[in-house]
């Protein structure tokens, strides 16, 4: 079993930045990849970002360029650095782990709200 524990979220204004973190607790050896989700309200839950374990990453295409996905395994945690937010960022974010066996675990959620 994971568990996932989200932080980092909060109410910034258009143009700014927050760092999200994602930290797992029980068999962190057996996660592959990482992935940061979310989900505006009214909309389905759409993937961000992902981070394999061999530090390969893919991002959405509209946060291409202003997220980057990182982990750091000595911690482990993943990183969701956003820079230059929109309101259209708006929504709660989700941390999920798929482990080595195709196992998904999800984190509570952190909300992030861009003001305009």
């Amino acid at each position: 079993q994971v568990q996932l524990v989200e932080s980092g979220g909060g109410l910034v204004q258009a143009g700014g930045s927050l760092r999200l973190s994602c930290t797992a607790s029980g068999s962190f050896f057996s996660i592959n990849a990482m992935a940061w989700y979310r989900q505006a309200p009214g909309k389905q839950r759409e993937l961000v970002a992902a981070i394999t374990s061999g530090d390969s990453s893919n991002y959405a295409d509209s946060v291409k360029g202003r997220f980057t996905i990182s982990r750091d395994n000595a911690k482990n945690t993943v990183y969701l650095q956003m820079n230059s937010l929109k309101p259209a960022d708006t929504g709660v974010y989700y941390c999920k782990a798929v482990s080595i066996r195709g196992s998904h675990f999800w984190g509570q959620g952190t909300q992030v709200t861009v003001s305009s």
